[in-house]
């Protein structure tokens, strides 16, 4: 029969439980033991929720209080010495503090000290603590809590498949410190530690452990791709199958590298990259397993069950009982469980899937192509169809004026009027800044003040008048506090904002917003994407009144702030019946209309976040145009 399985789950909880306790515990209100419990109890009730929807494994070693790629370098005894490295691996144990130290500089017991950097995974937007490396540097076995959390999912009755973040991946995301070097010159000593673990996981009982190496998707060195034939032949030595597991995109000129590695089975992304399926069965050997993910492990949006039961049944035929499925990633990117959504209406849920719903996705599928549908499978394809069905011809969905615009788009849209001496002459004419104007980002510190106005505001607690003029004052004092420091460009601060996304989402058509959608962006730090379910349009002004009020508060030039286009995108949960270009290109004429408006009252300087650009720029705006000008970080 078709194996189902996942690459991971989301370890926050439904109700962000493992955040409430972490933040509990780092603040004193509960104990370390307490934690551990919460923890355990998280574990279980994760595993128990694949074992009910009929999952061959349960995921174990998924599970990390802050980041499971931080879980790696402790488990590596990466630990750097300022964090006391020495004492605290006595014994050959890494302690949970030492791990908070790393991860924020700070713990209930241990001297503080400077936190590891932080950066984003790959192209998602969850945040993992860079690995620091160092010339020389050599690794041993220092934390044994992947093995009890195996003792834990086997005393309680589970069939586990470890997933551990591979070697070479590690590496990949590691930074040198003090002095640049071969990082590959590591790799020998972290594979004495990968292979002591294979073997102590091997002696539990463990069969299958899967090896993530999303690493595999990026344009490696030919040092590097030698450096995986040479890792993972001295690891199949181990007592056990391993699965490798790549995922955020295509193998490309890496899929022969991946096919031909000494590993019981592949698992490959086909939600990014679904054309490269039959290519990697063509490469596959004889008795490897292929996982094909088709379930979207980055996205909310319910599968078609019908349309991929078509995709899979020729694949069945060629793998037979090698076929496994899965998402295409961990879970660890999406909310927890649709069925607490009470905010969204009934149509829009009936497109959705968290991860508790894609665990059934999976089962559902491999049942569907075995031939061993449950009256319940048979239920949930007959809901997908029509649920799809009903979306794809919802008039909520689609609005021909913004198609219309779109397709109105010229060339000659992208092109300035007038040439840069001469805009920067207006500019400086218009404005009579001085050479170096002095500004600021834009966002002032969301006070406590702020969120308790704003709580009570939503609570129906505060009305109207009385919250628009708490925010007036926040406004007043920001700029106050700017006239005062001579600042040449000042902002209003952004009071009115809950987030730099939600607040543009919330007034633009096309967006919706869940009440418990959390996923983990870093740490106990939980994020609630908004959905783009329809074409996007902004229906009124958004910022104009707040940036009309900050402007009779001075005589400067009050900039006006905008997040961009593609932060906005790339921050939400992105419908997935269209090219994300076209969303984006819808959401930049929203942003175009706004940006028209903010012109009529007399703003002369407005600015657009939009964290996924190279050039961080502000914006002017001179005879009904917009120009560039301020500091550029790559040459213009």
């Amino acid at each position: 029969m078709t194996v189902s399985h996942i690459l991971g789950y989301p370890r926050i909880d439904a109700q962000r439980e493992l955040k409430k306790a972490t933040e509990a515990y780092w603040k004193g209100e509960c104990t370390r033991s307490e934690l551990e419990s919460t923890g355990r109890e998280l574990r279980l009730r994760h595993w128990q929720a694949q074992q009910d929807a009929g999952l061959d494994f349960v995921s174990v070693g998924d599970f990390a209080f802050y980041d499971q790629v931080l879980n790696v370098s402790v488990a590596l005894g990466a630990v750097p010495g300022r964090f006391n490295a020495a004492a605290e691996v006595a014994g050959g144990e890494v302690d949970l503090d030492t791990t908070f130290r790393m991860a924020r500089g700070r713990a209930p017991s241990g001297a503080p000290a400077a936190a590891c950097e932080m950066t984003k995974y790959f192209d998602t937007n969850y945040h993992y603590l860079v690995p620091e490396l160092h010339d020389g540097q050599t690794f041993t076995l220092a934390s044994s809590r992947l093995f009890d959390e195996v003792d834990e999912a086997l005393r309680a009755g589970f069939t586990p498949k470890v997933t551990l973040t591979g070697p070479l991946t590690w590496l990949w995301l590691g930074k040198t410190k003090g002095g640049d070097f071969d990082r590959l010159t590591l790799l020998d000593s972290v594979l004495d530690v990968y292979g002591e673990i294979l073997a102590r996981l091997a002696t539990q009982g463990i069969e299958w452990v899967q090896l993530d190496e999303p690493a595999l998707v990026q344009d490696l060195p030919l040092a590097w791709q030698q450096a995986y034939e040479r890792a993972y032949h001295r690891l199949q030595s181990a007592p056990l199958k391993l699965l490798l597991a790549t995922y955020f995109g295509g193998l490309g000129d890496n899929l022969s590298l991946a096919t031909r590695l000494p590993v019981a089975g592949l698992h490959i992304d086909a939600v990014r990259a679904p054309l490269q399926v039959e290519s990697v069965i063509d490469r596959l050997g004889p008795h490897q397993v292929l996982s094909v993910g088709f379930v979207d492990g980055r996205n909310i949006w319910r599968a078609d069950l019908a349309a991929l039961r078509e995709r899979l049944l020729p694949l069945k035929v060629r793998l037979g009982q090698r076929l496994w499925l899965a998402p295409s990633c961990s879970l660890l990117h999406v909310p927890v469980d649709l069925a607490q959504e009470s905010d969204l209406d009934d149509e829009l849920i009936s497109w959705l899937a968290f991860a508790r719903q894609k665990l059934d996705e999976v089962v559902t599928l491999a049942r569907l192509i075995d031939n061993r549908a449950t009256p319940v499978d048979e239920q949930r394809l007959d809901q997908a169809t029509r649920a799809l069905d009903a979306r794809r011809e919802s008039r909520r969905i689609h609005q021909p004026i913004v198609s219309q615009r779109l397709a109105a788009i010229s060339p000659a849209d992208s092109q300035r009027q007038a040439s840069y001496p001469v805009r920067a002459e207006a500019q400086r004419r218009a404005l009579k800044l001085p050479l170096f104007p002095t500004t600021t980002i834009g966002s002032f510190p969301q006070t406590d003040e702020i969120r308790a106005a704003r709580r009570a505001f939503k609570a129906g607690e505060l009305g109207p008048a009385d919250y628009e003029a708490r925010m007036q004052a926040e406004i007043a004092y920001a700029v106050e506090r700017q006239q005062a420091l001579d600042i040449d460009v000042p902002v209003h601060g952004e009071a009115e904002r809950n987030d730099m996304v939600e607040y543009f989402g919330e007034q633009l058509e096309g967006f919706a917003f869940t009440r418990f959608g959390w996923v983990q962006s870093y740490g106990s730090r939980c994020v609630k994407p908004p959905v783009i379910f329809g074409d996007v349009s902004r229906p009124a002004p958004m910022t104009v009144r707040w940036s009309e009020y900050a402007q009779t508060l001075t005589d400067k030039p009050m900039k006006g702030m905008l997040t961009g286009p593609v932060t906005i995108l790339q921050w939400s949960f992105v419908r997935d019946d269209q090219p994300r270009e076209t969303t984006c290109r819808q959401i930049a004429l929203a942003l175009r209309d706004e940006v028209l408006d903010l012109e009529k009252p007399g703003s002369r300087l407005f600015k657009s976040t939009n964290r996924r650009c190279v050039k961080d720029c502000r914006f002017a705006s001179m005879s009904g145009k917009n120009t560039l000008i301020g500091q550029w970080r790559a040459s213009s």
